[in-house]
C-alpha cells in the first residue's frame, strides 16, 4: 500500500492518509520539518499517531489467543486492512496524541505553536473512551505486579473499558483495587495458591453463585480489628472483577449515593459514600481510599 505524505500545497487531500510502517518514520518526520507549514505538521501529526495507534490494535490482536476458524492469507489481509482503517478513524481527535506530536515537531522546527497543546490525562482519558478498544488476554488474567506504578499500567485499560460501560471513573476504580489489594502485594488467593482476581474484597454472600475463595481477614468489630474466616467472590479475570464491581455499585440500592457522587469526579465523596453505606468496617477507610485513589491519578499524569 502507497504511503501519502502531506505537502504544502495540498494538506486537505491528506486527512484520511496512513502511516503504514516504521521506515514512514523518517519520511514523515522530514516532510515536517521541510514543509514548515502547521497545517502540514497537523497532518503529519496525525499520520504519527494513526501509525502508533495500529502497532497498538496489532499488538492487542496478536495477544488474543485466535479460534483458527478464520484464518488464512485472504482473512489476515482483510483484517490488516480493517486495523489500517480503525487506525485512522482513531487519529486525529481533539486533545489526543497527534496535538502532542504537533507540539514537538513544531518545536523541532524552530518555534512552537500556540494553538499545540500537550493533552492532559483528562483529555486522554476522553480520547480512549471515544476509541474503539479490545480486551488484551494477558492484561485480564496475567497476575497483576506489585507496587502501584506497575499495579496501576497493567490495570488501567481494563479500568478504562469497564468505565466506558458504567460511568464509574477508572481511577476511581484503581485506585480502590489497589488499596484492598495492596497494589497487588495482597491479593485474595484460593486454596492452590492462585489468584481469585478478586480486586475489590467483594464477599461471597447468600445470593453468590460462582466460585469462592475463603482466608482469613481481618474486620473491624466495635471499633477492634479482629482476624476471622470470610468467603469472597472468585472470577475468570480481573475484566470480570471490575465488571461485578461496577455492577454492584450501581445495581444495588445499599450504594446509589456512591454511584451518584462519581459523576461529579470528588474522590472524597465516592469514598465517603461508600464507606457511610458500610462497603468496610475500617473506620477509617474513607481517608484510605480517597488517598489511594488520588495517587493513581498522579501516577497516570506521571505516566502520559
Amino acid at each position: 500500500m502507497a504511503l501519502t505524505l502531506p505537502s504544502s500545497g495540498n494538506t486537505a487531500s491528506t486527512s484520511n492518509a496512513l502511516a503504514v510502517d516504521i521506515r514512514s518514520l523518517n519520511t514523515l518526520k522530514y516532510d515536517a520539518g521541510t514543509a514548515n507549514n502547521a497545517q502540514t505538521t497537523r497532518e503529519v501529526a496525525k499520520q504519527f499517531e494513526s501509525l502508533f495507534m495500529r502497532e497498538l490494535i496489532k499488538s492487542m490482536r496478536d495477544a488474543t489467543m485466535k479460534s483458527g476458524l478464520m484464518e488464512g492469507e485472504q482473512a489476515n489481509l482483510g483484517q490488516d486492512m480493517l486495523d489500517q482503517q480503525l487506525s485512522v478513524n482513531m487519529s486525529g481527535q481533539p486533545g489526543g496524541l497527534s496535538e502532542a506530536i504537533a507540539r514537538q515537531l513544531s518545536r523541532q522546527m524552530g518555534g512552537a505553536d500556540a494553538n499545540f497543546s500537550v493533552p492532559s490525562t483528562l483529555s486522554l482519558q476522553q480520547s480512549l473512551r471515544r476509541a474503539p478498544a479490545a480486551p488484551s488476554g494477558a492484561e485480564t488474567t496475567a497476575p497483576a505486579p506489585k507496587g502501584r506504578d506497575a499495579f496501576v499500567q497493567h490495570l488501567s485499560g481494563t479500568a478504562e473499558r469497564v468505565s466506558q460501560e458504567s460511568g464509574i471513573p477508572a481511577t476511581f476504580m484503581l485506585g480502590q483495587a489497589g488499596h484492598e489489594t495492596g497494589w497487588g502485594k495482597s491479593e485474595i488467593r484460593n486454596k492452590d495458591g492462585s489468584t481469585s482476581f478478586n480486586l475489590f474484597g467483594i464477599k461471597a454472600g447468600k445470593g453468590w453463585t460462582g466460585k469462592v475463595a475463603e482466608i482469613t481477614t481481618t474486620e473491624y468489630i466495635n471499633g477492634k480489628a479482629q482476624k476471622v474466616t470470610a468467603k469472597f467472590r472468585a472470577y475468570d479475570s480481573y475484566e470480570d472483577s471490575f465488571r461485578d464491581y461496577a455492577r454492584l455499585i450501581k445495581e444495588s440500592p445499599r450504594y446509589e449515593k456512591a454511584e451518584s457522587v462519581a459523576q461529579t469526579g470528588s474522590a472524597t465523596a465516592y469514598a465517603s459514600a461508600l464507606q457511610k453505606a458500610g462497603y468496610a468496617t475500617d473506620p477509617a477507610y474513607a481517608k484510605k481510599l480517597s488517598g489511594a485513589i488520588n495517587s493513581v491519578q498522579r501516577t497516570l499524569r506521571e505516566q502520559a
